[in-house]
């Protein structure tokens, strides 16, 4: 009791994150953590912004305070990185991000002086790595997932080039690119001060587009070029790193260079592979036993494990062969780079996978797998249409998981096209205008863009 009560200035922010898919399970840390980042008034004003992107405005009538105040309070929550804001065409707006991939990685991804970074390392390893329901409710829920890998497009043969898609190819994400900023990796920066951190670069964590202009303008990343960004994935890629990035396909707002140790997207991956919480390119290794020394090297820079050796029957002395367990496999390429046989070859896989058009696609295919949708729709909850929407959006979740299953693909189809197009996330961002199905690859691909 008297640590609920110390901490319920806090409560309405922890709620205010649980209506976005990507939430943060109430808990001891997570009310230290927010603690750490927010004064208790700040948490109480940022329990009241919307949901989706906002003006300074709408800010100033929801906390009651005059423009020049909350002008002045939205600054300095930019300027921690509390708040991303962004700006184009002369309009300034604004969006609480999530915990992940959101403020708990900005918090980190550079040395400061105003709070006290060890100890947020720690509170942020204990609710993340030992405690499961974040983790749990972050990747082991719902069918999309935050995040997806880039295959190293390096290891891909020469047949495969003209079929690669620009989506699939973080070279384009980066040639297009807005803006691209560069911060220090969170996941090894926090394992740092905890003692564990490897020996992978860590000034190497890069942001896109709009979301990488406001960290940029806040002090929060370093400005890069197209040519130091690419240096950087090379230099990834030597310490066979993996890309792993946001789930869209257009206005990628995030890339990491992931080690298998540190990063908690990798370690999630191999935590909860049944659910399997990253999404995975469209490609997989293709190992040719004749060729396999047993070396380990695959098996050792596997992000996911993968791979392991196994005696090969077929030899008489069994010597051990790599053997892929192609079920958890993510295609990012490492074991191929790391191969002194040239024993593996990337291949296609036999279905590809399906990536969300943009972040407003990703939240609300999110939303709807987990239960927020009403909260995504309407941000203003005290609207007649909001309690319509959630009376009708609870009933198709409480049905029998086959008919959920229907209704789901109902809303999917035709009402999440339609919404999307009215939803803004980001300025600018572009929207599916209509579906229709690849009968090459049967799966759908949308054909024209706002």
């Amino acid at each position: 009791m008297a640590l609920e009560a110390s901490f319920s200035g806090y409560q309405n922010l922890v709620e205010r994150l649980n209506r976005f898919p990507q939430g943060a399970p109430p808990s001891e840390q997570l009310f230290r953590i927010l603690k750490l980042l927010f004064s208790e008034e700040e948490a109480r004003l940022v329990a009241l912004l919307p949901i989706r992107v906002f003006t300074a405005e709408q800010a100033a009538r929801a906390w009651g305070l005059d423009d020049a105040t909350t002008r002045k309070k939205l600054d300095d929550l930019c300027d921690r990185a509390l708040l991303v804001d962004f700006e184009e065409a002369g309009r300034t707006t604004y969006c609480l991000p999530p915990p992940m991939a959101g403020f708990f990685e900005f918090s980190m991804m550079r040395v400061r002086g105003d709070i006290d970074q060890k100890a947020l390392a720690e509170l942020l390893y204990r609710y993340i790595n030992v405690e499961e329901d974040f983790a749990k409710a972050l990747f082991a829920r719902g069918q999309t997932q935050l995040g997806r890998v880039f295959v190293d497009e390096g290891q891909l043969p020469d047949a495969f080039t003209l079929e690669v898609l620009d989506y699939e190819r973080l070279s384009r994400v980066i040639d297009t690119a807005s803006h691209i900023g560069v911060s220090l990796c969170y996941c090894r920066h926090k394992m740092a001060y905890l003692g564990h951190a490897c020996d992978a670069p860590r000034e190497i964590c890069l942001t896109f587009n709009l979301v990488a202009a406001s960290l940029i303008r806040h002090g929060n990343a370093r400005p890069v070029d197209v040519i130091e960004a690419k240096d950087m994935v090379q230099r990834a890629q030597a310490h066979h790193l993996v890309q792993f990035g946001e789930n869209v396909r257009e206005k990628v707002c995030f890339v990491c260079n992931c080690c298998k140790c540190c990063c908690e997207g990798m370690i999630a991956a191999r935590r909860f592979a049944t659910f399997h919480p990253v999404q995975t390119t469209n490609y997989l290794p293709a190992i040719d036993a004749g060729q396999c020394t047993g070396c380990g090297q695959c098996t050792q820079w596997c992000p996911v494990e993968a791979i392991v050796l196994t005696p090969d029957e077929a030899d008489n002395r069994k010597r051990p062969k790599a053997v892929l367990n192609s079920d958890i496999c993510l295609g990012c390429g490492v074991c191929a780079r790391a191969c002194p046989s040239d024993a593996i070859t990337m291949m296609a896989r036999f279905r590809r996978v399906v990536t969300p058009v943009n972040t407003a696609h990703r939240v609300l295919l999110m939303a709807i797998e987990r239960n927020t949708l009403p909260h995504v729709l309407i941000s203003n909850q005290v609207m007649r249409s909001y309690r319509s929407l959630a009376a009708f959006l609870g009933a198709i979740f409480s049905l029998p998981p086959t008919k959920r299953l229907l209704a789901g693909r109902q809303l999917q189809s035709r009402y999440l096209a339609a919404m999307i197009e009215k939803l803004h996330w980001q300025p600018s961002i572009t929207t599916p205008k209509e579906s229709t199905q690849d009968p090459k690859e049967g799966q759908p691909k949308c054909s024209t863009f706002a």
